[in-house]
C-alpha cells in the first residue's frame, strides 16, 4: 500500500485527495475543495489577478499542512486551463513551488484529458466506447475510448469563460443565453468531430457542474456524492434544470440545498454546456461521476 496525495488545480476550484492506492484501487483518506476562481477575468485580461493567486495561496497553505500530517510517499499538483493561457503563468508557478515545496505541472489539454478519463472509468459497469467529458471552469474535454483512449480534446468552454463572456444579466437575458448557446454549440460540435464522440454509446460527465445539475435533477435535500456518483440522469431532465437555473438569479439558485456557494453565479452556463454536449451527442442520458481528474492525478502518482 501507498499513499499518495493529488492536487487539481483548475480555473475555478483547487482540489486536494490525499489516498491509499493498493492494488490499483484507490481508498480515499482526504478529500476537499475550495472554491478559488484562478481564473477570474483571465478571458479578458490574460493575466492571473494578484487577488485570485493569494485565494489560491491561502488554500495551499492548508493542503500542505494536511499532506505533511498524512505522512503521503509521493504527491503531484496539475494546473490546468487558467494556468495555461496566462501570461503571468510562472508567478502562480513560484508561488506553488513556495507553498508546497514542489512546482505544479502545467498540462496541456490532451493530458488533461486523458487523467479525466482514468479517473473517471476505471472499475464503471456501464456499455463502451464511452465519451467522457469534464466540464471546468475555462476549458471542457472530451475523451473517446473503451478500455483506454482513443481520442482527446480540449476546447475553450467552461462554466466561468462561458458566463464572463456571454451571461452578463442576473438572470441572464435571452440574447446573452443565444450568444452563449451559439459559442458553446460551436465548440462542442468540432470537439465531436475531433474525437468521433456520436459513437459513444455511454456518456460520463465529470465536476461540479455536471454533478451539481444531477442533484438538482434527483431533487436531494443536500449534495450528497454517494447518491450523485454514477447516477444516470436523462437529456430531458438536464434540459429542464437547465432552463430552471437560467431563469433564476445566482440569490435563487444559492437558495438550493445542493448548491456550493462558490458555484451559483456560474452553475447557469456549466449547465448550458452539459445540455448542449447531450443533444448534440444525440444522448438521452449522461452518467454523472465523482470520481474525475484527481483521481487520474492519484493514479499517476503511483
Amino acid at each position: 500500500m501507498k499513499r499518495v496525495a493529488a492536487i487539481d488545480c483548475g480555473t475555478n476550484s483547487v482540489r486536494l485527495l490525499i489516498a491509499d492506492v493498493d492494488g490499483g484501487q484507490l481508498s480515499d483518506v482526504t478529500r476537499q475543495m475550495r472554491i478559488v476562481r484562478l481564473g477570474e477575468g483571465v478571458d479578458r485580461t490574460g493575466r492571473l489577478s494578484p487577488a485570485a493567486i493569494e485565494r489560491t495561496r491561502l488554500a495551499l497553505v492548508d493542503y500542505a499542512a494536511e499532506i505533511a500530517a498524512a505522512d503521503v510517499a509521493a504527491a503531484r499538483m496539475v494546473a490546468t486551463s487558467a494556468s495555461r493561457d496566462a501570461a503571468n503563468a510562472a508567478d502562480f508557478e513560484q508561488m506553488v513551488t513556495s507553498v508546497l515545496g514542489f512546482a505544479p505541472e502545467v498540462i496541456t489539454g490532451d493530458e488533461e484529458a486523458r487523467l479525466s478519463f482514468t479517473g473517471a472509468v476505471r472499475g464503471l459497469a456501464a456499455e463502451p466506447p464511452f465519451l467522457v467529458f469534464d466540464i471546468g471552469g475555462g476549458s471542457t474535454e472530451f475523451v473517446v475510448g473503451s478500455t483506454g483512449v482513443d481520442a482527446a480534446i480540449s476546447v475553450d468552454i467552461g462554466c466561468v469563460r462561458m458566463t464572463e463572456r456571454h451571461l452578463h444579466g442576473d438572470p441572464p437575458t435571452a440574447a446573452q443565453i443565444a450568444a452563449a448557446e451559439a459559442d458553446i454549440t460551436a465548440a462542442v460540435d468540432r470537439a465531436l468531430a475531433a474525437v468521433d464522440g456520436k459513437r459513444a454509446r455511454t456518456l460520463v460527465g465529470l465536476a461540479g457542474s455536471v454533478t451539481t445539475v444531477t442533484g438538482l435533477a434527483l431533487h436531494l435535500p443536500a449534495y450528497d456524492p454517494e447518491r450523485i456518483h454514477r447516477a444516470r440522469i436523462s437529456t430531458a431532465d438536464v434540459a429542464k434544470v437547465t432552463a430552471d437555473l437560467l431563469a433564476a438569479t445566482a440569490e435563487q439558485r444559492l437558495a438550493s440545498p445542493v448548491m456550493h456557494p462558490g458555484r451559483a453565479d456560474v452553475i447557469g452556463a456549466g449547465a448550458l454546456i452539459l445540455r448542449i454536449i447531450l443533444e448534440r451527442s444525440g444522448a438521452d442520458s449522461v452518467i454523472a461521476s465523482e470520481s474525475d481528474i484527481l483521481d487520474g492525478i492519484a493514479y499517476s502518482v503511483t
